[in-house]
């Protein structure tokens, strides 16, 4: 619905109508409220442009390699598939970070690379040290062996490279 509570005259100040706030100061500094620090810092560019679109290939697979077991066969391997699942949502997340670009999108896709890692080495071990837990392959079974080792991979060099792009 429009909002015609305001009369003709004041639609000339353009952008300003609207503080998003609630709240109107009536100067003309009312635009400068939430003035950003500078320009994103741009981390698909180079060698960013390979890895956003690694972990973007990442994101569909596991997603929908994920979505099918859970639709399809979850009873057969539910830890499985659930790690899968959670796999689908760190690689989705640190895409969308990536091309987000900024300082604080930054540091979220380094955080998020990390604990990915961590996740990667975790269940690699777990999957190499106890398979009988795992009677079908996540995507990070050996290490992402299956994947040619992109998963163990693909977050150090997004670690490394996000440290290289930082201002």
């Amino acid at each position: 619905m429009a909002d015609s509570t305001h009369p003709p005259a004041d639609t000339g100040s353009g952008a300003s109508t609207s503080s998003g706030s609630g709240t109107s100061s009536g100067t003309a500094d009312s635009n400068t409220e939430r003035r950003p620090e500078g320009p994103r810092t741009r981390l698909v560019s180079g060698p960013g442009l390979l890895v956003v679109w690694l972990y973007g290939v990442m994101s569909v697979g596991a997603v929908s390699r994920s979505a099918y077991q859970i639709a399809t066969e979850y009873e057969h391997a539910p830890l499985a598939y659930s790690l899968s699942a959670m796999a689908a949502v760190v690689y989705a997340f640190i895409t969308y970070t990536l091309v987000r670009g900024g300082e604080t999108a930054r540091r979220a896709a380094l955080v998020s690379c990390a604990a990915e890692l961590v996740g990667v080495l975790t269940v690699g071990s777990w999957t190499l040290a106890d398979p009988a837990a795992f009677p079908d392959a996540t995507v990070w079974t050996d290490y992402g062996m299956g994947y040619l080792f992109i998963p163990v991979l693909l977050p150090v060099t997004g670690m490394l490279w996000l440290r290289k792009s930082r201002r």
